[in-house]
């Protein structure tokens, strides 16, 4: 699948916003932790993935019912779905000048991915920080693609190609809008419409 920026400009895909809040405090505190650790481009993306996969539990996985959404929220309180946990990698990896986009795939609901684009590298390539389980194995790789979950086109599931500088508005707004994480998991958005339709 050829992955499609949504904007041209590859700056969009360093810039701060409400969700992916980079420039907050607890995010650069992270940031300033990974990055003294881990100095290059690459060693640092993957220890920014490791960082958000495995000391963020995902929501549904852990039973808690708090949802998140900004970056800063998913790092200070350390849970989120998969869209909040995509935020927070985003925000770690645009602090450190590596761009990062947004992108889903649509798995009965929408899933939240990242694209990672490191200096020297072939191009943008989608990497899944929701967390493992039992039967979920993503992987930070550059050279393919080791996501949590394989579309199965036979179900109606597809991969969505366009790489968003911000949360698609369905996927903020169902955020935003969630009294609990079980309120969300009823409104969770089962389709894409192009951002602004």
């Amino acid at each position: 699948m050829e992955l499609i920026q949504q904007v041209p400009d590859l700056s969009a895909y360093l810039a701060a916003d409400e969700a992916v809040d980079h420039e907050h405090p607890r995010v650069r505190e992270v940031v300033d932790r990974l990055a003294g650790e881990h100095t290059d481009a690459y060693a640092y993306a993957r220890a920014a993935f490791a960082y958000v996969r495995d000391t963020i539990p995902h929501s549904v996985d852990a039973g808690d019912p708090r949802v998140t959404w900004r970056a800063s929220d998913v790092l200070e309180q350390r849970t989120g779905i998969c869209y909040a946990k995509s935020h927070a990698l985003a925000a770690l990896l645009r602090a450190r000048s590596i761009p990062a986009a947004l992108c889903y795939q649509v798995l009965g609901v929408v899933h939240g991915l990242v694209a990672v684009r490191l200096p020297g590298g072939a191009g943008w390539v989608r990497q899944d920080p929701r967390g493992n389980r039992p039967g979920v194995d993503a992987q930070f790789r550059t050279d393919r693609e080791q996501l949590a979950f394989r579309v199965r086109p036979e179900a109606g599931e597809a991969d969505h190609p366009v790489l968003y500088a911000a949360p698609h508005p369905a996927v903020l707004g169902a955020l935003r809008a969630a009294r609990d994480r079980p309120h969300l998991e009823r409104t969770l958005p089962t389709a894409l419409t192009p951002a602004g339709a």
